[in-house]
């Protein structure tokens, strides 16, 4: 796939998607009787379903005059208020929101919007800095007064335009406390549930935000990733996540486990509005551009995969249905013409041996920095003891054992964990690199996430999940579109490529979405059997 900027990938997108006349995947399948979404009632506006839009097709409405910011923001936190309890995606909402809806809907009327997001509902990862609300991690410790700033990427979404709608709920510490976590779960927020089946689990960390997207509780939502973080919930919950290239999003502002491979990152409910939020993140460009035509090829048409190469990397280890889900997806993308090819990265034994402990230590140098930027426990030793002494934090589950060990690991400037984290960064790149040189491919490809487990506070996770690895030690983007079910519960298929190759990955996961069309709308069954593979 030829080199395409952020910028002109986002226009492609932006001018594709007005003008195209097909409904996306997701309408054609919410119109082949696939929906059902409760509660009904829900539409912003007349053949609005806030499952299927679109960013674009909402900014052609309003600019239209059909419909208004207010009105979609309004029918966003209604489905928060009548649709949330089943779910408890959502920890707040802000009171402001509605005013920021009405300014966008002045600036609409003024011809002087701001760019695609301007009006369009974002919900944030409680673990992202607002200065008007409280940002916890999910901890206790951090439920007193908000920090003084916004994080950089709120500051840019509201440049933007976009209405910050409210928090979502994540996996307490995003997921970096206990030996035995319980993900979605926090002292704050308590369980985030899988829309799909009420009592299986959202994956985490960023729990809460792909949880709320597949319930459609706004139309964007943030989450932040250090190793599966994103791409995990959103596969688990049949949605898009976007991981993006390390350093391509600023992190200022972010409760971090580790600068070397933290990030946050868009996730939505279709690649479109993934790059169109991802373009604000990283500060792109969203003018239009002669582009356009090409995303239109590099999705919905019919050749949109042709000749592409893709690697197939199975991971038996997340079990035989998700393994057949797997085959069919290939089949679909090779009469699609795509040229799919196995394969398995390299050095994925030693990656796994060595990056806990280097983020041991990496996580105890920047919880410090970013704890003495905030009221309450100031460093990792303070927030030790507050996790002993407050009940509230042992509800679900007791343990703080890598907080424990991170307060004794090597420091950062140790020459065994430099030594370790050039061996991590090295190899990583080499798994990915050295796959896709010898294959000659445009991506790799490989299952998100096995059927989401159900909770249990005592067990805690069942999630190794090792996907998501290569791309998150070496920094380079990947992308989780929805591949299918195993009888009720979703199952993404996880797209990996170069460094700083998100547009190239954007377009082609579009195209992959739009071949796959995989996405049916949650039920929000109370439990169920393990089913049959669907």
């Amino acid at each position: 796939m030829r080199h395409r900027s952020i910028a002109a990938l986002v226009a492609a997108l932006v001018a594709g998607t007005l003008s195209a006349g097909a409904p996306s995947p997701r309408a054609q399948a919410a119109d082949a009787g696939h929906g059902g979404a409760p509660p009904a009632g829900s539409a912003p506006g007349p053949g609005i379903d806030l499952d299927t839009v679109t960013i674009p097709e909402l900014q052609a409405r309003m600019a239209g005059g059909s419909l208004t910011s207010s009105a979609l923001t309004a029918a966003y936190l209604w489905r928060i208020r009548t649709v949330d309890p089943k779910v408890d995606a959502v920890l707040r909402t802000d009171p402001t929101a509605l005013r920021q809806a009405a300014a966008s809907d002045a600036r609409h009327r003024r011809g002087a919007t701001r760019g695609p997001l301007d009006g369009i509902p974002v919900l944030l990862k409680d673990n992202v800095n607002t200065r008007d609300m409280p940002t916890t991690a999910g901890s206790q410790a951090l439920a007193g007064s908000p920090p003084g700033t916004d994080a950089a990427l709120v500051t840019r979404l509201r440049k933007a335009g976009a209405v910050i709608l409210g928090k979502t709920n994540l996996s307490e510490w995003a997921n970096f406390r206990a030996a035995k976590p319980t993900s979605g779960w926090s002292a704050v927020g308590g369980q985030t549930n899988n829309p799909y089946v009420l009592d299986r689990n959202p994956c985490g960390s960023s729990s809460g935000s792909g949880a709320a997207l597949a319930a459609s509780l706004a139309q964007v939502a943030i989450g932040t990733e250090t190793d599966g973080s994103i791409v995990c919930p959103a596969g688990m919950n049949g949605v898009v996540g976007h991981k993006p290239s390390l350093g391509l999003v600023s992190q200022d502002g972010v409760v971090p486990i580790s600068a070397e491979q933290d990030t946050a990152g868009p996730m939505a409910r279709n690649v479109t509005d993934a790059a169109l939020t991802f373009s604000v993140l990283s500060g792109g460009d969203t003018a239009r551009s002669a582009v356009a035509a090409d995303l239109q090829e590099d999705s919905a048409r019919p050749g949109a995969l042709r000749g592409k190469r893709i690697g197939l990397w199975r991971l038996p280890s997340l079990g035989p249905e998700v393994d057949a889900l797997m085959s069919r997806t290939a089949k679909k993308l090779r009469t699609a013409g795509a040229e799919v090819v196995e394969v398995t990265p390299p050095y994925q034994k030693r990656l796994a041996a060595l990056e806990f402990p280097a983020l041991l230590s990496e996580f105890h140098r920047d919880i410090d920095a970013y704890l003495a930027t905030r009221d309450g426990p100031r460093n990792l030793a303070g927030l030790i003891e507050f996790h002993r002494t407050h009940p509230a934090e042992r509800t679900c589950f007791a343990g703080q054992e890598l907080f424990e060990q991170a307060l004794t690991s090597p420091p950062t400037t140790d020459p065994e964990y430099r030594a370790m984290r050039a061996e991590l960064k090295d190899l990583s790149r080499r798994s990915l690199d050295e796959t896709m040189a010898a294959h000659r491919l445009d991506a790799i490809a490989a299952p998100t996430n096995p059927p989401a487990w159900t909770t249990d506070c005592a067990r805690g996770d069942n999630d190794v999940i090792p996907s998501s690895t290569p791309a998150a030690v070496a920094g380079y983007p990947s992308l989780s579109v929805p591949a299918g079910f195993v009888g009720e519960l979703p199952v993404g298929l996880l797209l990996m490529t170069g460094d700083h190759r998100d547009a190239e990955l954007l377009s082609l996961g579009a195209a992959v979405e739009h071949r796959l069309a995989a996405w049916r709308a949650p039920r929000y069954l109370p439990s169920v059997g393990s089913g049959p593979t669907g």
